[in-house]
């Protein structure tokens, strides 16, 4: 069976991992008979948002503690990160990519990664092994592997953060996944556009279909 890498940032959409992205990604794994195991940082998260106004909270989470709770316990600190263990590895989106897996929230194009993110993607790109990453995750790929071709959609902005990282930006619709086959990279909007549930779960199963297909 191949096994996958899922490394979160957190439990919720505004400060950490997103949550249905996250869950229909592992979906998608089992029902094509693979596997996987969840990673996350020891860290502290940037900062914690009140999901129901927005507001910022005055207090600490840690991004692997919060993760826990996606991965009802069954997860591992990312400094455990073996790339021979695996054969892909994934990231699901959520605003927690952009601020705890690397600061791209805060910083734009000049953003810095995770030393343990980079190492981990690194590793897995040095061997040639499939990397997914959804939603707004395609930035931190684009900082640590350009020249590379992905797609978080539509934006803009951010589309032209990642040319000025010196990717190449493509833009797609809901459920489409762009390959750069030269990297063996793998991406796909997810809630970067206006996507219902259902499109979120095809366009994970698409993007794990696909990257199963290169392994």
């Amino acid at each position: 069976m191949k096994r996958f890498a899922v490394i979160i940032a957190g439990c919720g959409v505004y400060d950490g991992a997103e949550i249905h992205e996250t869950v229909l990604t592992l979906v998608a794994i089992e029902r094509r008979k693979a596997t996987y195991q969840l990673f996350a940082p020891d860290i502290n998260q940037a900062h914690v948002i009140n999901h129901l106004d927005g507001s910022e909270m005055n207090e600490t989470r840690n991004v692997l503690i919060e993760s826990s709770r996606i991965a009802r316990g069954q997860i591992k600190s990312l400094a455990s990160f073996r790339s021979e263990d695996f054969d892909a590895l994934v990231f699901p989106g959520g605003f927690g990519v952009a601020k705890n897996l690397c600061n791209y929230a805060f910083k734009g194009a000049d953003c810095d990664v995770n030393p343990q993110v980079a190492k981990a993607v690194q590793r897995m790109h040095h061997e040639g092994k499939p990397i997914g990453a959804m939603c707004i995750a395609p930035v931190l790929i684009t900082k640590l592997l350009a020249p590379v071709k992905v797609t978080i959609g539509d934006d803009a902005v951010t589309a032209s953060h990642i040319n000025e990282m010196g990717g190449e930006h493509i833009s797609t619709v809901a459920k489409q996944v762009i390959h750069d086959e030269r990297h063996n990279i793998f991406t796909t909007p997810c809630y970067m556009l206006n996507s219902s549930i259902t499109e979120i779960a095809d366009g994970c199963d698409n993007l794990i279909a696909k990257m199963l297909m290169k392994i």
